[in-house]
């Protein structure tokens, strides 16, 4: 069997439940394992928002995601409430949707005020639909269609423009009565140690336009009847740990900002990203949401008074912050399989379908047996998806009790990019996903059925019936 749980600890899942260091704060959902309301209940069962996990997979099947309502609607509030302690200027904060874009999770990132980023006509459609005000919905993509951009027009969203062709598109298409507002996404060329396929922040990247090309793009825009620049934009990546990145960003933008009014443009909102990491694994050290936020809006101020402008409005589009922890996935452990001094497989009931993350970004989880979460941790495992795919694992090297066929195993921190990512690969069904919340789960995707599967299928007339 291959070595020990890299952290070396023996105990419990309880571990992993949420540490209170200090009562007076709350605590920031990005810096725990499992989400704020997990528990252990008197039955040794792992509970989330007050619904017991084996009873809720009893109910609504397996693989099954379970939001905790309290633990988003605390990472929204907390980002909310940190702009307005430290910025003195309008602040506000925008979901970035791509993390989870549904109508459950849009509504209530919209009735904690935050606004709705999406990149996509669908993820419009849907936080749209979901009751988010046009006002605050900003459709961000690098290679936006025509009918996203008229759909974009047409409900009062504000664009943010990416490159020429969009720029030209968008001014072929305007009504000159209607000037389309619009911010202007560029790059700031800086850098951060992350995932090379989650930076976006550098030179080397196809999101936005490049700094050299500042004058022209400038120029151009302020010659435009059609466009009403109101802001520019910057993203430099995402599950980041580090300050610095993000405070020089804020400084590079404030020099944008200076250099619009020299044609002109009246810019009034700043829009400085995302990407606070979030603790998948022990070792994980982010910064909290509050010490995140403070730290850009002290850097902005600073920038403006230096550069004498007024403070613009300061907008963030934090995505995987506000809802992967607040998340997690529950399988029903089947078969495994032990190869003597090599490795022990246990297979669940999804894997790379719905969390691609594993494959994609060699990311890294921690999971539990939610019916056995004191038991004492003996094994060694690999958690191996059921897809036809040798490269289908979604643990190495997990530390958990003896587990049988039938367990519950929980894994944390999949609020992001799991079901967003989801696919039917193999034909399987996505999974279904409650929201859970003062013991009451309600149903908020409904698990795909083997007719969703086909519904899209068309068998040509010379196919059918032949025998």
């Amino acid at each position: 069997m291959v070595s020990t749980h890299p952290t070396g600890v023996q105990h419990s899942g309880s571990q992993y439940l949420p540490q209170r260091h200090d009562t007076s704060a709350n605590p920031s959902p990005n810096q725990e394992l499992l989400p704020l309301t997990a528990r252990v209940h008197h039955h040794d069962l792992l509970e989330i928002g007050g619904c017991d996990v084996t009873t809720l997979v009893e109910q609504f099947g397996s693989p099954l995601y379970i939001l905790d309502e309290e633990t988003l609607r605390s990472a929204c509030q907390q980002y909310r409430d940190a702009f307005k302690q430290y910025y003195k200027g309008e602040s506000q904060v925008l979901y970035a949707s791509k993390a989870w874009n549904c109508l459950a999770v849009c509504a209530i990132a919209a009735s904690e005020d935050l606004g709705i980023d999406v990149v996509s006509g669908g993820e419009l459609y849907t936080a749209l639909q979901a009751g988010v005000s046009p006002q605050k919905i900003y459709l961000h993509g690098n290679n936006k269609s025509r009918e996203e951009l008229i759909l974009a027009i047409a409900s009062g969203v504000t664009i943010v423009a990416d490159n020429w062709y969009e720029l030209h598109t968008l001014v072929e298409i305007a009504q000159p009565a209607q000037p389309i507002r619009i911010m202007l996404r560029l790059t700031p060329g800086i850098e951060c140690h992350t995932h090379e396929y989650i930076r976006t922040g550098h030179l080397d990247s196809k999101f936005g336009f490049d700094p050299n090309d500042l004058d022209e793009v400038f120029t151009f825009v302020s010659q435009q009847s059609a466009l009403n620049c109101v802001g520019v934009h910057a993203h430099i990546g995402s599950q980041i740990f580090e300050r610095q990145p993000h405070q020089d960003l804020a400084v590079v933008m404030v020099q944008w900002l200076r250099d619009a009014t020299k044609y002109g443009l009246k810019i009034t909102e700043l829009n400085v990203g995302g990407g606070l990491g979030i603790k998948y694994i022990e070792s994980d050290d982010p910064p909290s949401i509050e010490e995140w936020v403070k730290a850009i809006c002290e850097v902005i101020q600073e920038a403006c008074a230096a550069e004498n402008l007024p403070l613009p409005k300061l907008l963030s589009e934090p995505g995987r912050s506000l809802i992967a922890t607040a998340c997690v996935t529950a399988y029903t452990i089947g078969s495994s399989k032990v190869i003597a001094e090599i490795r022990t497989y246990v297979a669940i009931d999804g894997g790379m379908s719905d969390n691609p993350r594993p494959i994609t970004y060699q990311s890294v989880y921690r999971a539990v047996i939610a019916n056995k979460m004191s038991s004492p941790l003996t094994q060694t495992v690999t958690i191996a998806g059921k897809h036809c795919e040798s490269g289908d694992i979604l643990i190495k090297n997990a530390l958990l009790p003896k587990t049988e066929a039938g367990d519950i195993l929980v894994v944390m921190g999949t609020g992001a990019y799991n079901y967003s990512m989801a696919s039917n690969y193999n034909r399987l069904p996505r999974p279904a996903a409650v929201v859970v919340a003062n013991g009451e789960a309600n149903l908020i995707l409904q698990r795909e059925t083997y007719e969703d599967l086909i519904r899209q299928d068309r068998l040509p007339e010379r196919l059918k019936n032949q025998e």
